[in-house]
């Protein structure tokens, strides 16, 4: 079995970048420890430990639209609801070690599998 590492999402918003493109394909990987400690050192996270999210989103995030870099500038800019979906996704990955969950059918009551990586579609 291959431990899958790499997760793609797509946010229910988007980045809007400076040239007023949106970017919602990214993706994400899996966060080392090394990804949660070095935040702490960070000033800002010092100042505010709010903050911690911003950075360590900017460190797991690889890939945002057609984006060369993640920084923290980046996404201290995504609207909010895009913000909690990906808090949301860094949880389900990082501890479940998947993008998919369980779930049911309200109308035939049959049990599917849903890839939380899409739900910004």
């Amino acid at each position: 079995m291959v431990l899958q590492t790499e997760f793609e999402f797509t946010l229910p918003k988007g980045y809007v970048d400076a040239e007023g493109k949106v970017h919602r394909k990214g993706v994400m990987r899996l966060a080392t420890a090394k990804d949660e400690i070095v935040p702490l050192t960070d000033y800002r996270v010092q100042k505010n430990r709010a903050y911690l999210v911003i950075i360590l989103l900017s460190r797991v995030i690889t890939k945002l639209g057609d984006l060369k870099e993640i920084t923290p500038d980046i996404v201290e800019n995504l609207y909010s609801a895009d913000l909690s979906y990906l808090q949301d996704f860094y949880r389900r990955i990082n501890e479940d070690g998947t993008a998919v969950v369980k779930a049911r059918c309200p109308n035939c009551d049959s049990q599917f599998d849903f890839d939380l990586g899409t739900l910004g579609e």
